[in-house]
């Protein structure tokens, strides 16, 4: 599928979702998870849950969608990903994980009106969730925020740059979420905060999410991901 006819097939194609992925290598991504699976166990769940992210994107159709890798575009799964969904896949800076957020979506800003960025993992996102983020951007809020249970959140939209937001938070802790809120305040931000979402942590979580597949995607869409239920049996 060319750009063109991605942006045409949208809601608010000047707009921008921007996915946030990791190189599935096996050690470096969703870590928690390998106690339980191990850690090629563990990367095989992230690469499936950077699917369904892709899929739950493409099914709200709210905007046009870029991949952003790190530490590099090299990893070819990743490039396959971008290939196969008509995206651009483009690189993250270096440095935290706030120096990242702002930089991705300050350079996505220049030229669009607003824009929201996700993780690639943030699999529990639903197509509504996104589609009431960007109409809450497209009304004119300052910020979406979409919190976590952990404390963080799954999402962020900007209509312009806010530097500040994204500086020297406790990335990782329970205070993420918190931390963001008093610093919307202390900006004088008009935000918007969506339903609470999950991560994918535990095993517990990929059967969470199994069930709500079935019912946002259909009741076959739990049946695309097998190993789900099977791993987090035993």
């Amino acid at each position: 599928m060319s750009m063109k006819t991605a942006n045409a097939a949208v809601r608010y194609p000047a707009a921008r979702v921007l996915i946030f992925a990791k190189a599935p290598v096996a050690g470096q991504v969703k870590t928690r998870l390998a106690a339980a699976y191990g850690r090629g166990g563990a990367a095989l769940r992230y690469r499936q849950l950077l699917r369904h992210t892709l899929a739950t994107v493409a099914q709200a159709r709210v905007a046009p969608a870029e991949l952003w890798a790190a530490p590099g575009r090299a990893h070819p799964w990743l490039a396959a990903r971008a290939r196969e969904r008509g995206m651009p896949l483009r690189v993250q800076v270096r440095g935290d994980l706030g120096q990242r957020m702002h930089r991705a979506l300050q350079w996505t800003l220049r030229t669009a009106p607003f824009a929201a960025l996700i993780g690639g993992d943030c699999a529990a996102l639903t197509p509504w969730q996104l589609q009431r983020a960007f109409d809450r951007l497209a009304e004119g809020a300052d910020a979406v925020v979409g919190p976590a249970e952990d404390g963080g959140y799954v999402l962020v939209g900007l209509r312009r740059p806010q530097p500040l937001l994204f500086q020297a938070l406790p990335w990782g802790s329970p205070e993420v979420m918190a931390a963001t809120r008093k610093r919307l305040r202390r900006l004088g931000l008009n935000w918007v905060e969506l339903p609470l979402s999950f991560d994918i942590d535990r095993p517990a979580d990929l059967v969470r999410l199994q069930r709500q597949s079935a019912t946002v995607f259909g009741i076959g869409a739990a049946a695309k991901y097998p190993t789900w239920a099977a791993a987090a049996g035993g």
